[in-house]
């Protein structure tokens, strides 16, 4: 028994510290979409027209397309949890992408969350996993009620109001992970192996730094922009 702890226990610290390793790196898998170069080329707005050729994402003219047009194949094959390189987040407080393998792992159910058991805050510090944020363990749903045949949220009437003027929900703070948050791959998803068939011009205005790409700051500026 004991031996197979000591196993047990050398191949959690072998785990961990491969994760520890890669962590430092992190890859941009926008930098690609996002190469200046790649973007002039492909704009609409330096041509004098357009051609049948980019009408699609597929780059074939459309009368053969049918015949000479293959899908892209994805592969979402990755290394096993725990010795993956992390994504950079697209912009700041995005729902980072999954790096590692999720097969064994999908679909989660209310009986089975396998990613609880590395990224608890408890447990995600000892593995070397990144922490569920305190967002998911906060209610932001504002408490909403019918009084008089009226739409009551937040203790203010809807109607008169818009609910753009309603500031975020009064919060609860849990022990547990929020009810909302439980289903992880609602969004966060696997990275697949293919290039971004379209440059991607997308540049966050929210938030600064660097930084800011490699964890979670969304408890603290829920309110931002409307406050």
């Amino acid at each position: 028994m004991r031996i197979l702890v000591k196993i047990a226990l050398s191949s959690l610290l072998v785990i961990s510290g491969l994760y520890a390793a890669e962590k430092a790196d992190v890859v941009d898998i926008n930098k690609k979409a996002s190469n200046a170069e790649r973007i002039k080329q492909e704009s609409l707005s330096n041509r004098g027209s357009v051609s049948e050729l980019s009408l699609g994402l597929r780059k074939t003219d459309l009368y053969s397309e049918e015949k000479d047009t293959e899908g892209a194949q994805a592969d979402y094959s990755r290394p096993a949890p725990g010795s993956a390189t992390l994504f950079e987040r697209a912009f700041v407080n995005a729902p980072p992408m999954i790096p590692h393998s999720v097969e064994g792992l999908l679909p989660i159910t209310t009986d089975n969350n396998q990613c609880l058991g590395c990224h608890m805050p408890d447990v995600a510090k000892g593995v070397g996993a990144t922490a569920i944020p305190s967002s998911h363990f906060t209610n932001y749903r504002p408490v909403t009620v019918i009084e008089e045949g009226k739409v009551v949220k937040e203790g203010k009437e809807l109607g008169s109001t818009n609910t753009s003027d309603v500031l975020i929900a009064v919060t609860t703070k849990t022990e547990s992970l929020y009810q909302g948050r439980f289903n992880c791959s609602q969004c966060h998803a696997p990275q697949a192996k293919i290039d971004a068939a379209v440059g991607n011009t997308f540049q966050g205005d929210f938030g600064e730094g660097d930084i800011l790409k490699s964890h979670s700051s969304l408890a603290d500026a829920m309110n931002e922009g409307v406050e």
